[in-house]
């Protein structure tokens, strides 16, 4: 694997040629996209069990929909340490490329006495409204059980994971792809051993069902927090935690919070408007049948990781190579680097296309054995093929400009596209039209086509370029 560490391009007196800025953002996404596969791993795999677990004994779907949704809340809970993670990778990637060294160390430390609180407040948000979520989605039963049991034990898994996201935010902020990508592998690699074995059993480990999913989920996500502890205390690509520097610093904790509460906020509300889609998606039909289309809804989304996943590495590397840049003061090295970045992450988004056209009768032949899931899920992932350049260009060019430190028109933008987009249409065309998956599926496809014109078109004026970070 090439070296994953990237330096700012110059001063901007000479414009870079065009294939060392291919070389440069691909240098970095690359391993930016085993981070982000690994870590969508620990997801698919816990999928993938919980529809092997599935039998005719059930609804449709039910465990494939109950830990899809527990697993659904545990990741929009994540979000909020974008409080912390958006202003550590564009603080320390302008210091590196300001060759501020000391700086960056200090912003890196502070991360993770941040990453601390904001750990324990998404802790008591999992604990104490775990039975409010399951009962928001039409929970009951064995579904409201294992849902509950599922947040309520995967609290503690954040409390610690929010250390393994928060020190990944920071190495990428000096150019640091492969460290956090090395640990997320360590982290995927067990999980799948521990899940497993606790699923199905083995030799004197009696199978655990159901509940060994976030048995092996937990154990992996606090595994992966300590090692990310390990590793920066022991020091990596010029950051190490320092004991002095842990204690929260007045102004720059007001420097991380102003660039990271409004991605925060952003956080929130995406979590709100994702939350409030996903009771669309369980409304489309009755108690049974909804079951069904939250199965094929959830299937559908651990699909198109073929292109999310690598429009956010490609995001992932934006954001550094736009802070490093700026903090060197070559904003129009900056800006070809973003939309660089954009460019080689479409070719990802033409792929998956043809994938979900081509193969969607295939991914769900895989992900479940329940013939009422496929029936749904199928013509619906096949819709999804036409709207993902707009979802790759509107990834990477959000990540470009928080990479900046200009997170406020993010925020308004995803506000507009979840709330007045998305959700109405959705509502609209999949439950009054009874459209179906596909109608609700509308609302976010016009969402992210819209989204992605406007972060299109901001990012090509270039006001973020003047951001005081």
């Amino acid at each position: 694997m090439p070296d994953s560490h990237v330096e700012p391009t110059g001063n901007g007196t000479e414009p870079p040629a065009t294939n060392d800025l291919r070389r440069q953002v691909f240098v970095l996404a690359l391993p930016a996209l085993g981070e982000q596969f690994l870590n969508y791993c620990v997801s698919l795999f816990d999928t993938w069990l919980a529809g092997q677990v599935s039998t005719t004994a059930h609804e449709p779907g039910i465990y494939t929909t109950t830990v899809g949704i527990a697993a659904y809340v545990s990741w929009l809970a994540s979000l909020i340490f974008l409080l912390v993670g958006t202003g550590t990778t564009a603080l320390i990637a302008r210091s590196h490329g300001a060759r501020d060294f000391a700086q960056a160390n200090r912003f890196a430390s502070l991360s993770i006495t941040l990453a601390s609180g904001v750990g324990l407040f998404v802790f008591s948000l999992l604990t104490m409204l775990a039975p409010w979520f399951a009962e928001l989605q039409r929970l009951t039963g064995e579904s409201s059980r294992v849902a509950v049991h599922f947040l309520q034990t995967d609290a503690w898994g954040m409390l610690f994971f929010g250390f393994c996201l928060v020190g990944s935010a920071a190495l990428r902020g000096v150019g640091d792809m492969r460290s956090p990508m090395l640990i997320l592998g360590f982290v995927n690699v067990l999980n799948i051993i521990v899940s497993s074995t606790l699923v199905f059993g083995l030799g004197p480990i009696e199978p655990w069902g159901i509940d060994g999913i976030v048995a092996g989920t937990v154990t992996a996500r606090i595994s992966g927090g300590l090692l990310m502890l390990v590793v920066l205390t022991r020091g990596v690509s010029g950051l190490r935690l320092r004991s002095n520097l842990l204690a929260p610093h007045g102004d720059d904790v007001r420097r991380i919070l102003r660039i990271g509460a409004p991605a925060a906020v952003d956080g929130v509300l995406m979590w709100t408007g994702q939350w409030l889609f996903l009771m669309i998606i369980a409304h489309l039909g009755d108690e049974a049948a909804g079951k069904a289309y939250m199965a094929a809804h959830m299937i559908g989304m651990e699909a198109e990781a073929l292109t999310y996943l690598p429009a956010t590495a490609w995001g992932y590397a934006a954001a550094t190579l736009i802070g490093q840049n700026l903090g060197a003061r070559d904003p129009l090295a900056a800006k070809r680097l973003g939309n660089e970045a954009a460019r080689q992450a479409v070719v990802f988004a033409l792929l998956g296309g043809a994938v979900y056209l081509l193969g969607a009768d295939l991914i769900y032949a895989v992900m479940t054995k329940e013939t009422v899931v496929r029936e749904i899920g199928v013509p619906a992932l096949r819709f999804l093929s036409w709207y993902q350049v707009p979802l790759t260009l509107m990834i990477v060019y959000i990540y470009a400009i928080r990479g900046s430190g200009d997170t406020r028109p993010v925020l308004l933008l995803n506000l507009v596209g979840i709330f007045l987009v998305r959700l109405p249409v959705a509502y609209l065309l999949g439950i009054v039209f009874q459209c179906g998956l596909i109608g609700a599926w509308s609302g976010m496809c016009v969402d992210v086509t819209l989204r992605a014109v406007i972060a299109t078109v901001y990012f090509s004026r270039g006001k973020w370029a003047k951001i005081r970070v």
